[in-house]
């Protein structure tokens, strides 16, 4: 099934990946870690976007951010993009291709899904075994939501904020989320999702979607379409 267009629509949240072409690493050390993560936050300042949670792999990114204005996001990840491509080639010698081709986005249902994939996003090293817990893992959001550690780069999101009045009390709320096993289907829903570039969310906000972007955002229904019936004759 083919990816469907990006969708670019300013204060609607998306969830962003990028992987590293034929699944090879594109961080090699600490210090690339902190790099792209200090070109991210330069990237969102410039761009006007907020984000809300991540998380670097050795082999790819995960985002949840916040576009302020239209096409903000596309125009931070090629900005990214540039300048960590020209580090990582000036800094290792290499010349050639790092990522796997463009980013892959989907615009979030924030009320149904938000808070859900940043447990999605957080919770990656541990499903790939990197690590036996999250908060073990030094290049994610997990440690600022916990309360483990402030990022002075994510930009809390309204419904992260609503969960209590002061950052400990948010960060006891948002640990208790983590007490249950990921749904598998709903791991496997948002995988889909992200990579077809659907809208994570149901029907009446995909809807909503579809009339502020002006074009589809639901795949066509497979199979040729039905030929109509030619009138019979008396």
């Amino acid at each position: 099934m083919a990816r469907l267009p990006r969708i670019n629509i300013a204060n609607i949240p998306q969830h962003i990946i990028q992987v590293g072409h034929n699944n090879l690493n594109c961080f090699f050390d600490d210090e690339d870690y902190e790099f792209y993560l200090a070109s991210l936050q330069k990237a969102a300042e410039q761009y006007d976007v907020d984000l809300h949670a991540y998380v670097l792999m050795p082999n790819a990114i995960q985002m949840v951010a916040t576009p302020n204005i239209a096409n903000g996001i596309s125009s931070m990840m090629q900005s990214l993009g540039r300048r960590y491509v020209q580090y990582v080639n000036h800094r290792y010698q290499r010349s050639g291709t790092l990522w796997g081709g463009r980013y892959k986005s989907s615009v979030i249902d924030s009320e149904a899904y938000l808070l859900t994939c940043y447990r999605y996003v957080e919770l990656k090293p541990m499903h790939e075994g990197i690590v036996e817990s999250p908060e073990l893992y030094e290049w994610s959001s997990f440690n600022h939501h916990t309360g483990r550690k402030k990022s002075k780069i994510l930009e809390d999101h309204r419904l992260y904020l609503a969960l209590g009045d002061t950052y400990e009390e948010r960060a006891n709320e948002y640990s208790k989320l983590f007490r249950y096993e990921f749904d598998r289907g709903l791991l496997t829903y948002i995988a889909e999702t992200i990579k077809l570039g659907q809208v994570l969310g149901g029907d009446q906000f995909t809807e909503k979607i579809e009339k502020i972007a002006n074009h589809r955002v639901r795949p066509l229904k497979r199979g040729r379409p039905k030929k109509k019936s030619k009138p019979t004759t008396a």
